[in-house]
């Protein structure tokens, strides 16, 4: 359990991240419908990803750590990342975001920390809009992309199929 003081600290992910960044989301894969991959990953299937999101440009990774966990490795607490929206080149100034939070991590504001970090480190890039993708229900995310500006734009009803149902996903948007 994250202590109610811990310091969290938030920086750009790094390759030596990749083991524990890697974990974090295949709980997600395994647990929820919040992610619609359906298996698991290794890190070495993980690595494109990781590297698609550089320390510089539209495409960043965010991570939270515990400042207190000391160490050669901190605890990763959670992340966030800015992916391009689609491939297609005319939607090279949109990105679409997402946040993952460790699950003992909750309610503690990493999220926020993680957002916050992301579109600082956006505001200087040629970014115009965030699309966010939320399936439902998924309440704590709904409230974390309204307080950073998102707003609801539509829902594509009963998109995703896992654990035996459809899900539908809310799509939001942000001007940056």
């Amino acid at each position: 359990m994250l202590p109610e003081r811990a310091e969290v600290q938030v920086r750009p992910g790094v390759e030596g991240d990749l083991e524990a960044l890697t974990d974090l989301y295949n709980h997600y894969v395994r647990e929820t419908a919040i992610t619609f991959d359906t298996a698991v990953f290794t890190p070495e299937e993980r690595r494109p990803w990781l590297l698609s999101h550089p320390v510089d440009g539209p495409y960043r990774l965010m991570v939270a750590t515990d400042a207190n966990s000391g160490g050669t490795s901190q605890e990763i607490l959670g992340y966030a990342t800015s992916s391009p929206y689609r491939p297609k080149p005319a939607y090279v100034t949109s990105v679409e975001t997402t946040v993952y939070v460790a699950p003992h991590s909750g309610r503690r504001g990493v999220g926020t920390l993680l957002y916050k970090a992301l579109f600082e480190a956006l505001a200087d890039e040629d970014v115009h809009r965030a699309y966010a993708g939320i399936a439902q229900p998924n309440e704590a995310s709904t409230r974390l992309h309204e307080r950073f500006g998102f707003r609801h734009v539509g829902t594509y009803h009963e998109v995703g199929r896992k654990f035996g149902r459809y899900w539908d996903v809310a799509w939001y948007e942000k001007e940056l």
